[in-house]
């Protein structure tokens, strides 16, 4: 008996593994208007993807305080396959603008674009882990 529970276990762990999106994890910003860079933890949230801004760095790459750490900036990102995500909101802390956003996977690089009205932004954020 306690070997099945061991194999279920392991069966439950490793399915959970297999399910988790490949946009999963954290990534650095490119540095924004002012220099500064951050690293986003991005997740699942029910069925779409969201992000959490942790901890931000001056343009000197020095860890600084902000009042945003901690803060939701991406949201409602729908997965669509191949490394495609859209119908999400993307805030940008450095113009606190909020934005349509969408996000294109290709390996540990992550475009991430945003467009208010006719004005768009785009960054390439990198893998951390």
């Amino acid at each position: 008996m306690k070997n099945l529970y061991v194999a279920i276990s392991v069966l439950a762990l490793s399915a959970s593994a297999a399910w988790a999106d490949p946009a999963e994890g954290r990534w650095s910003t490119q540095p924004d208007d002012n220099g500064n860079t951050g690293v986003v933890t991005i997740s699942m949230c029910g069925n779409t993807l969201c992000g959490v801004l942790g901890q931000p760095r001056d343009a000197a790459g020095n860890p600084m305080e902000s009042e945003n750490t901690g803060r939701r900036i991406v949201w409602d990102m729908e997965p669509r396959g191949s490394g495609q995500y859209r119908g999400g909101r993307i805030w940008a802390p450095d113009r606190d603008q909020e934005y349509r956003a969408t996000m294109d996977l290709a390996g540990d690089r992550l475009t991430v674009s945003g467009c208010f009205l006719v004005i768009c932004r785009e960054q390439v954020w990198t893998r951390i882990d």
